[in-house]
């Protein structure tokens, strides 16, 4: 039997670099494969397993993730804007989009233009908690329990009215913004989240961030069972 395989984008920006040490795609590549879905996961895109598109088109593809990346959100959606239809015919087909971080931020309507919400930077949001773009912990509320989470510039989610009906919040920052949501995009969802579920505990090692005593993926495999039951249930605008 074919098992359902999941693509995750990778290019010079989500693999470790000079700059930042980190594999993006790596980390949540690994959240995916742990997952209970039994995902065949596999790399696209310029440092991937194959072009972004061609796996896009594969019938047995059911999601496809992009995850943090170094640089800006502007510079990110360049490198990715020749596969934007390919990307957008996938979701609205009925696929899933996982973005963490720089993931998230991609999907406003200046960008990929998966869903109607704006996705604005965190940290420099009066009172934020971190108030740094660098690697911290955040504190978020994670289906009402307090949890602390890998945090590298992340955003906060800001779903138009028109998308709340179709919209499952999963966690919100500490001045009661959106960290992580799952909203319906055509006869697809999409499933977005600021801080980083995926992370390792070597990124926490390797920045010097406090790795908290309750540390696991369950926040990531959360977000994932919830995004991909969001494709299966009937659309409140259908």
């Amino acid at each position: 039997m074919t098992r359902p395989v999941a693509v995750v984008f990778a290019d010079a920006w989500t693999r470790p670099s000079a700059q930042d040490h980190t594999d993006d795609t790596e980390a949540v590549a690994d959240l995916l494969r742990r997952s209970g879905h039994g995902f065949d996961v596999r790399t696209a895109g310029p440092a991937g397993d194959r072009p972004l598109r061609e796996a896009l088109s594969d019938p047995d593809t059911v999601l496809f993730a992009h995850p943090g990346a170094s640089g800006d959100d502007e510079a990110a959606f360049r490198r990715l804007r020749a596969d934007k239809g390919a990307i957008r015919r996938f979701v609205r087909g009925g696929g899933c989009y996982l973005g963490v971080c720089m993931g998230a931020f991609l999907v406003e309507r200046g960008f990929l233009n998966l869903v109607d919400v704006a996705v604005d930077e965190y940290w420099s949001r009066p009172g934020a908690d971190p108030a740094t773009p660098d690697p911290a912990l955040v504190t978020v509320r994670w289906r009402g329990a307090e949890r602390r989470m890998y945090f590298q510039d992340g955003g906060v989610i800001r779903p138009t009215r028109r998308v709340l009906a179709d919209t499952e919040i999963l966690a919100t920052y500490a001045d009661g913004t959106v960290a992580a949501c799952v909203t319906r995009s055509g006869d697809g969802a999409v499933g977005i989240v600021g801080p980083h579920p995926e992370a390792p505990a070597s990124w926490f090692h390797d920045h010097g961030v406090e790795l908290p005593a309750d540390h696991d993926h369950d926040l990531g495999d959360d977000l994932v069972d919830t995004l991909v039951r969001a494709v299966r249930r009937p659309s409140s605008r259908s």
